[in-house]
């Protein structure tokens, strides 16, 4: 569970050629594209671009470089040629990368073309609320604090987190402990130390949490057909506080 200064190094590599991925995504004009076209896109930049290799492609099955999540999917969503980005739509694409034998792993949530006001904030509030898990880490927090500090900003604005996906440590594997959960009360649970190495990654819906799973048995939708929303960071623990592995280019840490 515990990384080593050098172990983090590592990983820090591998995070700043992810946060390149998310960089090459940005620039592209997602709208009238394929969610397997992305994929395609993501997979040939990691392989032949970073000489790294995409570390969800084969596990546990799965088939792509990326999860694609639109709209009220919550995660989990599989590339397909069928799907369609259209202006109006956000999409979570959740990446991880392998480079030296680490993974670092990340995801944003875009949105496409003109998005309503109701989209933008709940993407907006989502994002903050990864960062108010990421404030919350430092030596001698909880991991209660950290789910506490997500849950309460996502509330506060009206919304609701899913309660059964989590967050999760990360190294040579992909999951790894502990299970990071993104409710809890405060001055609970796994104290933190210096060198735990794991992720963040909210999903905070705009209606009910009560999600499903389709008959793919991957793509995890809301039950209600409201929108969804992520944000993923990979995190190391620090002496006195906090580092992003996977901090993208012209990223800042909130406040």
């Amino acid at each position: 569970m515990i990384k080593s200064p050098e172990e983090i190094e590592v990983m820090a590599e591998s995070g700043r050629l992810l946060a390149e991925v998310f960089a090459h995504l940005d620039r592209l004009d997602l709208i009238g594209m394929s969610t397997m076209q992305v994929n395609d896109l993501v997979d040939s930049f990691i392989v032949n671009e970073l000489k790294a290799r995409p570390a969800s492609k084969g596990q546990y099955g799965f088939a792509y470089a990326l999860n694609s999540s639109p709209n009220r999917v919550v995660c989990h969503g599989v590339p397909s040629t069928k799907d369609i980005l259209e202006s109006g739509d956000i999409v979570n694409f959740d990446i991880t990368l392998e480079k030296n034998g680490y993974i670092a792993d990340s995801s944003k949530t875009y949105l496409v073309g003109e998005v309503s006001a109701q989209a933008k904030r709940l993407v907006q509030v989502t994002y903050e609320a990864l960062w108010k898990g990421i404030k919350a880490v430092r030596p001698g927090a909880r991991l209660g604090d950290v789910g506490f500090a997500i849950e309460q900003h996502a509330r506060k604005n009206g919304y609701s987190v899913v309660r059964e996906y989590c967050g999760h440590g990360i190294g040579r594997e992909m999951h790894e402990a502990p299970e990071v959960l993104h409710w809890g009360k405060p001055r609970t649970g796994l104290i933190l130390r210096e060198g735990m190495v794991f992720t963040i990654e909210p999903m905070i819906n705009q209606g009910s949490n009560v999600v499903e799973t389709e008959d793919d048995g991957w793509t995890v939708v809301t039950c209600d057909g409201k929108l969804s929303a992520q944000f993923e960071h990979t995190v190391a623990v620090t002496a006195n506080g906090v580092r992003v592995l996977t901090l993208r280019p012209g990223e800042k840490q909130l406040n």
